[in-house]
């Protein structure tokens, strides 16, 4: 089985047609027909189905199925490339959500520079979700990353830091400012002002909105989690925050949601299970993880 076989198989399920493939890596079209017929031969079927009379292809039920493993190879191959590429280098590509960038990490910086670390890092900032698909894709070593659930993925070594809960946040005149819990449900007449969607904040608000039965007033969406803070203590609305995010500076009083569901900020460190760790990475991850001990590998 060649290589150029699988690249020319993965483009033809998503071109549907031999003319376009062919071109797209400068082949003639014989090149890619002969390609798909040595697959073919190799698993005794048909992947595709050549309607002549409208000139169409068609990818059948087997062909769906191996396309499935084609893109599973082919990634492994890239992130291959890229761990081996990396191998030698001292440099750790690091990835950091704004909210474990802003409240998590900052603390750790001291002990990370103590250890020599701290130069090494190449820190890619996005939302917990990016950073988990770059992570897959091999275009980072290792991230911190937040999920509502414990993170359990195909081919990543997960080890759970720490876990914050949720809160609602309000301003220290609004009427709530007096207690210290309350029910979601409560809410449906509140105006919120919610983090932007690439945060997994998103997820959790729409959650537990749907069990408390109604649909929020948003009023405001931001990525930047200062603003929503500093709005929310101006008793513009109220602000549903992981309390990662809540500092006593921040003149804005949190109370605990004990209905209808109660959810929290998971932390994790992650890097790929198939990554050899690099001195410099190894040294990262003990740190991150010293006397963490529920570690799962999948």
């Amino acid at each position: 089985m060649k290589l150029n076989d699988l690249k020319y198989y993965q483009a033809l399920v998503k071109y549907k047609n031999f003319s376009q493939v062919a071109a797209k890596f400068n082949v003639s079209q014989p090149t890619i027909t002969m390609a798909i017929q040595r697959l073919e031969k190799d698993f005794d079927t048909s992947f595709f189905i050549r309607d002549h009379v409208h000139k169409q292809l068609h990818i059948t039920p087997t062909g769906k199925q191996f396309a499935v493993h084609v893109d599973v190879i082919l990634n492994e191959l890239k992130i291959a490339h890229q761990e081996i590429n990396q191998a030698e280098s001292s440099s750790i590509r690091f990835g950091l959500p704004p909210i474990i960038g802003n409240y998590y990490f900052p603390p750790l910086t001291p002990l990370l520079m103590r250890e020599g670390l701290l130069s090494h890092l190449e820190t890619s900032e996005h939302g917990s979700k990016e950073i988990l698909k770059m992570l897959k894709h091999g275009n980072l070593d290792m991230a911190l990353l937040g999920s509502l659930n414990p993170l359990k993925e195909v081919g990543l070594k997960t080890t759970e830091l720490a876990e914050y809960p949720f809160k609602i946040i309000v301003s220290k005149h609004h009427p709530l400012a007096t207690k210290k819990e309350v029910d979601f449900a409560t809410l449906k007449d509140e105006r919120f002002i919610v983090p932007a969607t690439e945060f997994f904040h998103e997820q959790a608000f729409k959650q537990i909105s749907h069990l408390a039965h109604f649909r929020p007033q948003v009023i405001y969406r931001t990525a930047d989690i200062h603003v929503i803070k500093t709005m929310v203590a101006e008793n513009l609305g109220i602000a549903y925050l992981t309390s990662l995010a809540i500092t006593p500076e921040d003149n804005i009083h949190s109370l605990n949601v004990t209905s209808p569901l109660k959810q929290s900020f998971r932390l994790s460190a992650v890097t790929r299970s198939t990554e050899l760790l690099t001195a410099p990475k190894q040294k990262l991850w003990d740190l991150l993880t010293t006397k963490k001990e529920r570690q799962i590998t999948v």
